[in-house]
Parts: C-alpha cells; structure tokens; sequence
C-alpha cells in the first residue's frame, strides 16, 4: 500500500480547495449537480472539527474531515459526522481512502466523540463498500439529503478506549 502523510489544514488551505474542487465536479457527473449541503469553514477548526489532506510523494491525492453534530445515532454519546471523503482519480485503487477513514475516526475519538456518522449517496458504490467494511450500519436519513431517494447514510460506535 502506498504511503499517505496526512496533515490537517484549514478548510480554504489550497490542496484542500482543490481536491474539494475535484470532489465537486465528481458529484456534478454522478448526481447532476454539486454537494449543497451549507457548510460553515468553522465547523472543521478545532475542537468542532477538522479538515485533513492526504499526501503522496508530495502531492495532495486525499481529503477527510469531521463537524460535531447533534445527531443522535446508535442510541446515544458524541457524535461526529465526516465530511469530505475524496480520493483523487489518479490515486484510488491503493486503500487510500481507508486510510484516511481510520484516521478521521482515530482523531474523533481524541476529542471525546463516541459516534461517527457520515452520508454518501447510491452512485457512489465504492463508498458504500468501504463504510459497510469498515463497520458502518445503515441508519435513518439526516441532514441536508435526508429526502433525497439517493442518499443514504450510516453510524459506526468507536471503540472505547480505557
């Protein structure tokens, strides 16, 4: 598996304007249009959230991000929603984006989050597949998309560490 150095970054740093760009333009193909969901750059500043860039030999190839949320899922605790999943085209196919899921999930759970919640849609298969894999139940719509008939949304409970 190829090496992914992770850095977290403001929401408007430029890698992560770029990849969220090119995440943007994806949604435009496989939905008809952009990703609306309002979103506020404070939510991903710390401790409300985070924004990550992944990197290759240097180059930005994967973003992550997480927002606290109030959303109570798989009965109860502090919850998190991740945001921002992309790998870029040239870059899939080498666990990338697993990475970068592991790692969303291990600094939530720095900050005391016990839930991680997080949307994806039904043309995204490869996202569906890695969330089921990774352990995430499907639960009932929220947020923005929770009357699209694409979406379609999951929770996974961290471990706890004592």
């Amino acid at each position: 598996m190829t090496e992914l150095e992770i850095h977290r970054v403001g929401y408007g740093h430029p890698d992560a304007v770029r990849l969220i760009d090119e995440v943007q333009a994806e949604y435009v193909v496989r939905y008809g249009g952009p990703d609306e969901t309002p979103l506020d750059p404070l939510m991903f500043e710390p401790p409300a959230g985070s924004f990550f860039v992944g990197y290759v030999d240097g180059d930005p190839v994967a973003t992550g991000a997480w927002r606290r949320t109030s959303l109570v899922a798989l009965g109860s605790g502090a919850t998190a929603e991740v945001k921002r999943m992309y790998v870029a085209t040239s870059a899939r196919g080498r666990g990338l984006a697993r990475v970068m899921l592991a790692h969303l999930e291990t600094d939530v759970g720095r900050h005391g989050v016990e839930v991680v919640v997080l949307e994806t849609g039904l043309r995204q298969p490869e996202a569906m597949a890695l969330y089921e894999s990774s352990g995430y139940e499907p639960i009932p719509p929220f947020g923005f998309y929770k009357d699209a008939p694409l979406s379609r949304c999951y929770a996974k409970r961290l471990p706890t560490t004592t």
